[in-house]
Formats: structure tokens, sequence, C-alpha cells
């Protein structure tokens, strides 16, 4: 599967730090906006964002919290020493994991079923089978639950990083300000640039909130071939009542929709039904939104700049003509704009 579009990003156009790290607050990173009426293009600091939205607007935001999620595992008895970067928590509390060796090549140690990984501390886990739809994924269970499961991770595992951030920073530079519920792999990052006096001022600008949870999984598996193929993991989602009331109530009175994330267009459109309306729900989705899918219920998206690669580049084409789209990117390249988790955002409304 091929992107819709391709552009050059220069190395140095990566945010190898969180904002607050290079001088700048954390809502005053760089605002990209697109009109989906009539493409018009304005550049401008995030805190700067209710001017372009209107009292009856209804901002959503995915509330999951950020795990430490990559684990340093030993299996002893074959010593072999993994990082292990969990994806997706299961329905029979096993998780799915991507498995990766510490020496050479990181898949060609001999992974297989039947692995034993100690953790320390008392935490182990098991390797079963290999996932059907990401073959780079294992399925894991590990010797706790619950929240001595979740314990144990805080205390012994980092956030996930790339090689683009310069040095390990702390799991607080990867949360938003309102995360609450433990279970992304990966920062939910589009709404990590709101601060509480931002969100203070919206609400009395007139602007609505609504809360949803989507746990994001892994946006790579260090595998460029698969992620050329941009599977879509099975990701865990919750819709209230209240959040589904809320967003219908605003949908009927001619509000505008607008998620905070890629994570909350893929539940939000999961979760309409045949008449537009959200209903509450505990499920889990694997949609994937290109160009081709009629969106339902999402009127604007704010989100991230996505790399080339991405897959996130085939949802913007829902709100936008791949050809807007590229244009607007490569501006915002020869403007100076950072990509990625702590970096600058855009707009579509």
């Amino acid at each position: 599967m091929s992107t819709p579009f391709t552009f050059l990003l220069p190395a140095e156009l990566s945010a190898k730090e969180p904002p607050e790290r290079r001088g700048i607050a954390r809502d005053g990173v760089r605002l990209m906006t697109i009109n989906r009426n009539s493409g018009e293009v304005d550049h401008s600091r995030f805190n700067g964002i209710s001017e372009f939205l209107r009292p009856g607007d209804l901002l959503i935001f995915n509330t999951s919290r950020t795990l430490p999620a990559s684990l340093q595992g030993c299996d002893c008895t074959l010593d072999k020493y993994l990082e292990i970067r969990l994806a997706q928590h299961l329905p029979d509390d096993s998780w799915l994991a991507l498995l990766m060796c510490q020496q050479g090549n990181p898949f060609a140690c001999g992974l297989q079923e039947g692995m034993n990984l100690d953790f320390g501390e008392g935490l182990t886990a098991k390797v079963e089978n290999q996932d059907i739809h990401i073959p780079r994924l294992w399925k894991i269970s590990f010797s706790l639950a619950g929240t001595q499961l979740m314990d144990s991770i805080y205390r012994l595992g980092n956030p996930i990083r790339y090689e683009y951030v310069s040095k390990p920073w702390d799991l607080d530079y990867y949360q938003t300000v309102y995360a609450k519920e433990p279970g992304s792999a990966e920062m939910p990052s589009a709404g990590r640039a709101f601060t509480w006096k931002l969100l203070f001022d919206l609400k009395r600008k007139g602007i609505e909130t609504a809360q949803i949870v989507l746990h994001t999984g892994l946006s790579s598996y260090m595998d460029d071939e698969l992620d050329a193929l941009h599977p879509a993991s099975e990701e865990e989602y919750f819709i209230s009542e209240t959040a589904a009331k809320k967003i219908n109530r605003v949908r009927q009175e001619g509000g505008r929709i607008i998620a905070v994330g890629t994570t909350v267009v893929r539940a939000l459109e999961s979760a309409v039904d045949i008449e537009g309306l959200i209903k509450p729900q505990h499920s889990y989705t694997r949609l994937h939104i290109s160009a081709e899918h009629q969106l339902k219920i999402v009127d604007g998206l704010l989100t991230g700049m996505h790399e080339p690669e991405a897959s996130h580049l085939d949802l913007l084409t829902a709100f936008l003509s791949a050809e807007q789209i590229q244009v607007a990117y490569e501006d915002a390249v020869q403007r100076g704009y950072l990509w990625h988790e702590f970096g600058d955002l855009n707009l579509i409304l």
C-alpha cells in the first residue's frame, strides 16, 4: 500500500526534544490551519487556536495515558536479551508485543514460541504465537495482571523512543495534560500542546469539549516493508454515554465535531451508526480511513505533521485532496515546521 503523495522531509525537521526543552511553552508550537472549503492556509501559533474556532464547536479529546511500553527482558535459558514493546492489550488479558533482539539484527536471534522472559522484580512472561494480522507482533502472557501488572510496567518500563529523539525523556513529556486511563503504547500526541489555561480559555469562549478513550498501538514495527503496507492494528476504544450524548447534541445543533488526533477520528467513525449517531460502546477497531471513506461524524481534525511513509496521510485525504495536503506540507517544510510527537500541529477545518 503506497501513501497518497510523497515529499522530502529533511532530518533536521524532526523534533528531537519536547518544546519545553527547546525554550518554547507547551502551547507555543506552530500551527498550520487549512480551510476545507476555501483551501486557504494560515500559519500561526497553537496558543491562538481559538481564532479558528467558534462557539458551539466541540473538541473531542482522547484521554488515554501513555504507558512506559518499552521493557527490557531476558530469556535466560537461551541467553537472549530483548526489548519488548507493548502494542496492544487483548481481551483475555494477554498482550501483543514487538520483540527485538538487543544485538545484531533485531529479528534474527531465534525468536520463537515458548520463550520465557524475565523482566526482574518478579515479573515474567511467556511468549505464545505470532499475530496473524501483523506477524512482527507476538502474543505474550505476563505473570501478573491488572493493577499489579500496571505497577510493574510503570516501575520497569520506559517510553518508546525512536532514533530521531535526541535522548531518553521522562514519561511526563509523553503525556497530555488531560490524560487519565493508562493504555497507549505511544502518546496520542495531537493534544500534547493543550495546557489547562488554554482549555479554560476555550471553555469561556463557548467551545465545548468531550472525552473518549482509544489506546494507541505502535506507529512502527521497525520493518520498512511491513510499515509500508500500513497494517491496521486492532485498537481498543471506549465512548461513554455522556460523550455520545454531547456529540449527538452538538451535531444536531449544527456545531462542528473536531477530533483532536487521528485516534479520535478512527474511534468516532467506527462507532457512528447509519443514522449518523454515536452510540456509547466499548469495542475494538481496525478501521483504515482514506480518500474513499465518507466521513460520517467528524468535521475537523487537529493532528501532528506526518512523515512521508505514514499511514496517517491516507486518513488526511478523507478531509482534503492529496494535492492540497502535499502543497501545504511542502510549504511547511520550506517554513521549517517540525515533525513527530514533539513537533508542530496541523488544524483542518
